[in-house]
């Protein structure tokens, strides 16, 4: 996921501490406007950039003194912008995977995932250039920052970053979970090419259909 503006200022810009209040449930213009002491001309500049980035949507009307006032609340994926739960959690559920079951059945494990996360995604067709750089539109949208490269021959997806960050570095078999589902949706087999250094980066050869 790309690092949005209000982000980059902080949770205790004008924009981060709307969506704390959001957080509490929804709320009108003129309550965020007293609650930060801005102007509800400042609220509203700052509700339509987080409503253009998905991260709030108008809930209803709540009856005012002379008006009834709109309400907004967190859209139901903004949340996950302030949970410290998942990185750890999934970390500690692959590791215990990976020394319950063996390598193949983590992979078709990992497989029935990945079916399910792209059920509405249409699967690639077409040559194997085609279906890396679908690959790596995938990547991209679980925050993988990926681009498509040739070496020898071969086809790459490589990475600037990782998407499970916070487990490759000690637990590979968070890259096999990647590349199972990256391979699962191509349709080709992959080998991982991966760096797990300081900063992990994500890197699949593409094999042939």
């Amino acid at each position: 996921m790309a690092i949005l503006p209000w982000q980059q200022r902080g949770y205790q810009s004008t924009a981060g501490r709307i969506l704390g209040l959001l957080r509490r449930g929804p709320v009108t213009v003129d309550e965020l406007a007293e609650a930060l002491a801005v102007s509800g001309n400042a609220v509203r500049q700052q509700l339509a950039l987080l409503e253009r980035d998905g991260l709030l949507q108008r809930s209803g009307l709540r009856r005012g003194s002379s008006k009834p006032a709109q309400t907004y609340a967190l859209s139901p994926g903004a949340e996950l912008l302030f949970s410290r739960a998942y990185a750890p959690v999934l970390t500690q559920l692959l590791h215990v995977l990976a020394g319950r079951l063996p390598a193949v059945e983590l992979d078709t494990l990992m497989r029935e995932v990945a079916r399910g996360l792209t059920a509405d995604r249409p699967r690639p067709a077409g040559t194997t250039r085609e279906r890396a750089e679908a690959g790596s539109a995938l990547l991209n949208d679980l925050g993988g920052l990926a681009e498509v490269e040739e070496r020898d021959g071969r086809l790459l997806i490589r990475g600037a970053g990782c998407p499970l960050a916070a487990a490759t570095h000690h637990h590979p078999e968070a890259c096999n979970a990647v590349g199972s589902l990256l391979s699962e949706y191509v349709g080709l087999p992959l080998r991982q090419c991966c760096e797990r250094a300081d900063r992990p980066r994500c890197c699949f050869e593409l094999g042939e259909g």
